[in-house]
Formats: structure tokens, C-alpha cells, sequence
């Protein structure tokens, strides 16, 4: 049998609760996995810029490259699990991050750790809006007697920034006790990824049938399209800040703190987003305008706390700095995912979720590289007050238009 049609096999009536269970778990790790392979080179981009002769400023236009990818991801292909089903979507996935895995061992220099990241954000954007529409999938199929249970939509948000959180750590420990760190950190990923490819390809049942499987690629409620902007916003400013801790964190602990350790570069992205995961579990049965107006407050004052390490150099104070932002930042993203599935039309919700993935991943991206280039000109302190500033101030603003119904 072609190993395409083993990818697009269509639901059965006959697949047990168990095998919907053991496919939503699956599909967890998975999620988990290539989010985590997505912020493994944080600690490991100070390893780079030596090997490869370049400075901050390159750092983060390789960071930002997969901002090209997820892009891509999730505005030309999210929406196909909508069509074809989400195995067909999820299994390629986590081959092409896999496959980004292997251009960072053979291709060196910036071009070559350009195109890896680029090719990460494809892997990155196929699974994360398509992961989230499947756990839900799997679940209420598994249990179908629990409609409204808030189990998918918090084991999607904690596989997202868990594994967020997980991949500078392993990422570090991998950097600062193996053998040779540049390599080591991209085969342990390949492999899982490629393991856990075919266990889904072998074993996971499809949840999209025929009759459900529809042609609209963006479609949003009636009067959604308010709640859907601020959604959005709030995921730019949410992974702007999760784009900076993992893009100079390692850089600035160096330069600013003079800490050199590859472990030590890792801390800061680990505590960002594992705050961000934990805090999300704890708010699992919050109200979505509960989340939000926590979140606006721990966000700023999280990036008040990182500005004071600057002026103030402290590992300890810039670790709490991260633990406080990635707590904000995390219910912010966490209302925001829900205000825009919210406002999606049930039959475009991985379409919809595409959208939102890929205008929250510019965040990401973007505003690291503007950040590195204010602080050439303008100095860091002088760049990390205005980003301070600038993001508090666009968090409050887009909740304030999401919350608009």
C-alpha cells in the first residue's frame, strides 16, 4: 500500500476509545517536540556566531528566518487538515522538522542556518494550528460525553509552550555535557521526530470525514472580526518578548552579565516558557477576560523587572524577569487562542487558527531583529526601555479589542 494512502486513511467506525486516547497523547508529544526543536538553538546561537563569524544583528535575522517558514506554514498550507484530514498534515510535519534537523549538521555557515530555520518554520506551521484542531478532534471522539471539558484546549496550549520551554533546557544540557553541541542537540531531535512520525503514520486514527471536509480556508463568525484582530495582536505581542528571550537572552547574559555557560544561556528561555506552561495549567478553568486582565498586568511588570537587570546586571533578578513576562505572556496567548477559535466558523478552524499562528509568529520574529538594530544605534538600555513600552502598551490595547464583542 502506497504510503500516501496509509497517511490519508479515512475515520473508522470501528477505532476504540483507547486508540483515540493513545493518538491524543501522541499527537501531544509530538506537538511538544517541534515547538521544542523550534527554541533548541537558543543557547546554542553564541556557538554559532563563533563558528560562522557573525555578530547579534545576524543572530537574529537567523532566529527570524523561521518567521519566513511558519509563515508559509500556516498561510499557504494550515488549512489542509481542514480538507484532507490532520494525519495527512501532522505526519509531514514532523518530517520536515526533522529534515531541518539535518540541514543544521551538514550545511554550515549563516546561509545554511537561514534555510534550516526557514525550513523548522514549515515543520512549525503545518503542526501547530493543525495539532490544535486534532486534539480536540481525538479527544471528544475518546470521550464524547464531555463536550465542554477544557482538557485539549489546555494539553494543546501546554505542548505548545511546554515544549517552547523544554527546548532551550535540553537544548543547554545537550550544549554544555555532550559531545560535540552543535551536532548532538539536532540528532537527538531528528530522531524523536522521525520516531514519532511513524508511530502516528502506523497507529493514529484520522478524525475528518468526507462530509466534513470543506473548501473555506479562512472563514470567521458574524460580527468575529473585531475579536479576531485583538486575538491576534495579543499573540504578536505575547511571542515578541518569547522572540527576544530566545533570540539574545544568551547573547545579552554574555555581554551584559558575563555569563558564559551554555547551560546557563539556556535558563532564561527554559523559565520564560515554563512559566508560561504552568501558569496556563493553573488558569486551565479561567474565564477568557480573567486570563487577559492578569496577563496585562504580569506582562509589563515582568518587562520592568528585565529592564532593571540591565541597569542593575543579576542573573537572579533577570531569571525572575522571565518567570514574571513568560507568566504574562502566557495568559495572554492562552486567551488569545481561545478568542480566536472563538471567532472562527466551526468548519475553518484550523484555517482560522492558521491565520492567527502566523500573524502571532512575526512577533516572534520581527521585533528581535528592530531590537537588535536600535541597540547598534541607540544603545541596549535606551532599546529595552521603548521595547518595554511599546509591548506593554500593545498588549493592553489589542485585549481591549478582543474583548470587544
Amino acid at each position: 500500500m502506497p504510503v500516501v494512502s496509509l497517511v490519508r486513511k479515512a475515520p473508522r467506525e470501528d477505532v476504540g476509545a483507547g486508540a483515540y486516547l493513545r493518538a491524543f497523547w501522541v499527537t501531544a508529544a509530538a506537538f511538544a517536540v517541534v515547538m521544542a526543536f523550534g527554541t533548541a538553538p537558543t543557547p546554542l546561537w553564541p556557538l554559532f556566531a563563533a563558528r560562522d563569524g557573525f555578530g547579534p544583528t545576524m543572530v537574529t535575522v537567523a532566529f527570524a528566518a523561521i518567521v519566513v517558514g511558519t509563515a508559509t506554514g500556516f498561510l499557504l498550507l494550515g488549512h489542509l487538515s481542514d480538507r484532507h484530514g490532520r494525519r495527512v498534515v501532522i505526519v509531514p510535519a514532523l518530517l520536515v522538522t526533522a529534515a531541518s534537523g539535518v540541514l543544521f549538521l551538514v550545511w554550515h555557515g549563516l546561509a545554511g542556518l537561514i534555510v534550516a530555520r526557514a525550513l523548522n518554520g514549515v515543520g512549525t506551521g503545518l503542526m501547530a494550528s493543525t495539532a490544535t484542531a486534532y486534539l480536540s478532534d481525538l479527544y471528544h471522539r475518546a470521550r464524547p460525553g464531555r463536550p465542554l471539558s477544557p482538557v485539549p484546549g489546555v494539553v494543546a496550549a501546554s505542548a505548545n509552550l511546554g515544549g517552547l520551554a523544554l527546548g532551550p533546557l535540553v537544548a543547554g544540557a545537550l550544549g554544555a555535557w555532550a559531545p560535540k553541541p552543535l551536532a548532538t542537540t539536532f540528532v537527538v531531535f531528528a530522531v524523536v521526530m522521525t520516531a514519532l512520525a511513524v508511530i502516528l503514520l502506523l497507529d493514529a486514527p484520522e478524525t475528518v470525514t468526507e462530509a466534513e471536509r470543506a473548501p473555506r480556508r479562512f472563514g470567521l463568525r458574524q460580527g468575529a472580526g473585531a475579536m479576531f484582530a485583538g486575538a491576534a495582536g495579543t499573540g504578536v505581542a505575547a511571542f515578541a518578548v518569547m522572540g527576544f528571550f530566545s533570540s539574545l537572552s544568551a547573547v545579552m547574559l554574555r555581554g551584559e552579565l558575563g555569563e558564559s555557560s551554555v547551560f546557563a544561556a539556556g535558563m532564561p528561555g527554559f523559565v520564560l516558557f515554563a512559566a508560561s506552561a504552568v501558569v496556563q495549567l493553573a488558569a486551565g478553568r479561567w474565564t477568557g477576560a480573567r486570563m487577559s486582565g492578569a496577563g496585562v498586568v504580569l506582562f509589563p511588570a515582568g518587562l520592568a523587572l528585565t529592564v532593571l537587570s540591565l541597569y542593575r546586571p543579576s542573573l537572579a533578578v533577570f531569571l525572575v524577569a522571565a518567570t514574571v513576562t513568560g507568566a504574562g505572556a502566557g495568559l495572554l496567548f492562552k486567551a488569545a487562542l481561545a478568542e480566536a477559535a472563538e471567532a472562527a466558523r466551526p468548519e475553518s478552524r484550523a484555517g482560522v487558527l492558521a491565520v492567527f499562528f502566523a500573524v502571532a509568529y512575526v512577533g516572534l520574529g520581527l521585533p528581535s531583529v528592530a531590537f537588535s538594530v536600535a541597540q547598534r544605534r541607540f544603545g541596549l538600555h535606551t532599546s529595552m526601555v521603548w521595547f518595554a513600552v511599546l509591548l506593554s502598551a500593545g498588549a493592553v490595547a489589542t485585549v481591549v479589542l478582543a474583548r470587544r464583542r
